[in-house]
């Protein structure tokens, strides 16, 4: 059976474990640095790391980290490029940001003393979420799935055709999916939930670049 290529793009020297995820998946991984989009690459991973500039959503900074303008670039050129030739995309933390930004959509600058210490500290912190009922992400990982979280922004007003998915104890907000495309985001890492209870997610990302991709479409709760 042929491996299908999936394109990530994060963080140079910190894609070991989704490069290990897709492959555990069935796919075969083409990572890079904030690389242009491959027509040759059937779906798309945007791995975690740092702070979107907030002038790509209309604010000024309100708490973020300084961004990396290349990689924001590129990866708004990525989720443009595969959402135009309908072929699936993966969101991880700032994964799910770009996708949300690049389709409108606006981000929470940090969350807050309040919300931090249940997303984000020293290690990954774990917690529920509550999957919205006949969603892509309900069906992947049950009603309410133990996750891990490691972040102080969070989406605030989704961008548009996605539909919020999860949400954390305090409301925050853990997946978001699109109504006509097979893209899902996620706030967690499923690259490292222990067990491989995140494996789900990129078989699904695996499954959505075959000839029956369209049926993946996370499109249950529009």
């Amino acid at each position: 059976m042929t491996r299908p290529p999936i394109q990530l793009s994060g963080e140079a020297g910190r894609m070991d474990r989704y490069i290990r995820a897709v492959e555990e998946a069935g796919g075969r991984p083409i990572p890079g640095y904030a690389p242009a989009p491959r027509p040759d690459c059937l779906g798309l991973v945007l791995c975690g790391g740092g702070d979107l500039d907030p002038a790509l959503f209309g604010q000024e900074d309100r708490g973020s980290h300084p961004p990396d303008p290349v990689r924001d670039r590129a990866e708004l050129a990525l989720v443009r490029a595969f959402l135009a030739q309908g072929r699936p995309i993966l969101g991880i933390c700032r994964g799910m940001q770009v996708l949300s930004v690049c389709l409108g959509g606006s981000l929470q600058q940090d969350l807050g003393a309040d919300r931090v210490p249940l997303h984000q500290g020293p290690e990954d912190v774990f917690h529920p979420i509550r999957t919205a009922p006949g969603s892509l992400l309900a069906a992947l990982m049950g009603p309410a799935p133990l996750v891990n979280s490691a972040h102080h922004q969070g989406v605030d007003r989704p961008g548009e055709g996605l539909l919020p998915s999860a949400w954390a104890p305090d409301g925050t907000l853990e997946a978001l999916e699109h109504c006509a495309r097979p893209a899902l985001g996620v706030q967690f890492h499923p690259e490292r939930l222990p067990g491989g209870a995140g494996g789900a997610l990129f078989r699904w990302l695996v499954r959505a670049c075959g000839p029956a991709g369209q049926a993946a479409s996370p499109a249950a709760i529009c």
